[in-house]
């Protein structure tokens, strides 16, 4: 019976592409524009009643009566492209397949899905930016998937250049609003994150952290004001002095109270040029030292990453993953007798203009790393443009797909630690577990607490010093699923390394499957993170690949 609703929705499907002349009919996928989706969603109803020989469960005829009253100006796409498209992410160790993906003209779209999900007792909506999640958080197994990325309000990109704000589409890439204000304007967003291609409602929906945030905190402190779509299917601004309760809820709020449909972001004059450079310790301490010293100083680089290696010539986890140009050589001559399995690396960069005399730039570099203790030899440095500095993973993509390796699982392990346990975190996790590398970058650097607004929904450890620890794991072209297994085993002994120690910890980009578990993950903010769930989105209609709140339960 199935199979048979399924074929005459695909020749309903053809009638209405070829008098309407703008539905896509590709094998057995097929995008069914608004006025078409109303000829065949009738017809559909009608072919069911008067063939229903066979038992169809309650849930299919609520949603799909539902989705037949959805009137939009953008488009609803049943598809098999489509809906396997949207039952994947970037961590590829997920796949639920929704009901439907929409792709919305506006924010309106967005409010009139919502409030259509609310009808049924069952159906929920996730919002799906670049699909660069790792553990399927932007799904929604038989529910709507939003992609943001197809939204019609992102291509408008708003500058004021006199109060030094833009306005930006939730479904616009970082990347996007980069080239706009840097080359229309010649200004840029405070903050960032490493890779771009990412949306702006995506990263907001976390945190949105890099180099920067020890100076700007993280992108969530860097927007004034929010157009947010509730879980109520309500379309609200709201900012620190008008509905500051959703506000602070939406930032870092895994998209569990609303789901951004624009953001006002801070800009500032952009820089054109970048002093980039390395250094290497093999001293954890002396390493940490230097980072902190920069993230409270004054008088420092605009810029402070950093990240460990192996102490070996793998060409992915060793010495060679850290000269920033072909031409530069790592000698490992010049690293001491004893050095221990893992060196550090600390990643930093100075912005300048063109008109600044070069001998200026390079007594201020000289200046800021001379209160350093790197291995003197062990130092690299080039310079380039502002936008080919922010830009630079997007090179590290480019290789990675001609390679097969950026499509293949990523399991990625974000975590944030205090200052209070980094130190015994690199004896035991660094120096012993981690210390062959995990086949890419093992990130970790100091961030500033008072940088972040504690009102918002982002959980952190304590104290004022807390480190980024991202272990951003690839894999070869064609990977077995054993080894995929062996790299989320050992996520899984890190975490519980980390539980068995008593160290203060949070994930960033977090995933947990019980409540239990979130709860331990929120704290003392679970309560707040409750109530604002019962007020915004009392029914759990948004984001359920988060499995905080399950449609229906009871807050």
């Amino acid at each position: 019976m199935r199979h048979q609703i399924f074929l005459f929705a695909c020749t309903v499907a053809r009638l209405a592409s070829s008098s309407l002349g703008s539905a896509e009919v590709a094998e057995h996928s097929f995008h069914v524009p608004n006025s078409a989706r109303k000829m065949l969603a009738c017809l559909i109803e009608r072919f069911v009643a008067d063939n229903d020989t066979e038992s169809i469960t309650q849930p299919e005829i609520t949603d799909d009566g539902v989705l037949k009253d959805l009137d939009i100006e953008g488009s609803v796409d049943y598809g098999t492209n489509a809906t396997v498209l949207a039952a994947k992410d970037f961590g590829g160790m997920y796949a639920v397949k929704p009901l439907a993906v929409i792709r919305p003209a506006g924010a309106d779209d967005v409010a009139r899905v919502i409030r259509q999900a609310l009808h049924s007792p069952t159906l929920t909506v996730a919002a799906r930016g670049n699909g660069h999640s790792i553990n399927g958080q932007a799904m929604a197994h038989n529910g709507l998937v939003i992609d943001m990325k197809s939204m019609g309000d992102n291509n408008r990109i708003d500058v004021n250049v006199t109060s030094m704000y833009a306005d930006v589409g939730g479904g616009a890439l970082w990347a996007d609003v980069l080239k706009r204000c840097v080359l229309g304007y010649g200004l840029a967003p405070k903050s960032w994150t490493d890779y771009l291609d990412l949306t702006v409602g995506g990263t907001l929906s976390n945190a949105g952290v890099s180099g920067q945030a020890f100076r700007y905190g993280p992108q969530t402190s860097t927007v004034t004001e929010l157009e947010v779509v509730t879980g109520n299917g309500e379309r609200t601004v709201c900012s620190n002095s008008q509905n500051s309760e959703l506000f602070f809820s939406v930032l870092g709020g895994l998209g569990q109270f609303g789901i951004i449909t624009r953001a006002r972001v801070l800009l500032q004059p952009a820089p054109d040029m970048v002093r980039w450079i390395r250094v290497v310790y093999s001293e954890f301490d002396e390493f940490t030292r230097d980072a902190e010293l920069l993230i409270m100083s004054q008088e420092s680089f605009n810029y402070v990453e950093g990240f460990v290696l192996a102490n070996s010539d793998d060409p992915v986890n060793g010495w060679p993953s850290v000269p920033l140009d072909s031409n530069q050589t790592f000698d490992p001559t010049q690293l001491p007798k004893h050095t221990g399995p893992v060196l550090y690396c600390l990643e930093v960069a100075l912005h300048y203009s063109n008109h600044d005399d070069p001998s200026t730039v390079n007594k201020m570099v000289e200046k800021l790393l001379g209160r350093l203790r790197y291995i003197e030899h062990l130092r690299f440095e080039i310079d380039l443009s502002y936008m080919n500095f922010l830009l630079r993973v997007k090179h590290v993509e480019q290789a990675a797909r001609a390679s097969g390796i950026w499509d293949t699982p990523h399991p990625w392990l974000n975590m944030f630690v205090s200052k209070r346990d980094i130190a015994a975190f690199n004896r035991i996790m660094f120096q012993k577990i981690l210390k062959n590398g995990v086949n890419g970058p093992m990130l970790t650097y100091p961030l500033l607490r008072s940088k972040w607004d504690n009102r918002s929904s982002v959980a952190l450890p304590q104290g004022e010093i807390f480190y980024l620890v991202a272990l951003l794991r690839f894999s070869h072209s064609h990977p077995k699923e054993s080894e995929i297994k062996q790299m989320v085993a050992q996520n899984q002994e890190v975490l519980q390394t980390c539980i068995n120690n008593g160290f203060d910890f949070k994930l960033y980009l977090p995933h947990y499957e019980s409540t239990v578990e979130w709860k331990k993950h929120f704290g003392d903010q679970w309560g707040r993170f409750v109530e604002r769930k019962s007020q915004f989105d009392p029914k759990a209609v948004l984001a359920p690949g988060q499995k905080i709140f399950t449609r229906n339960h009871k807050l």
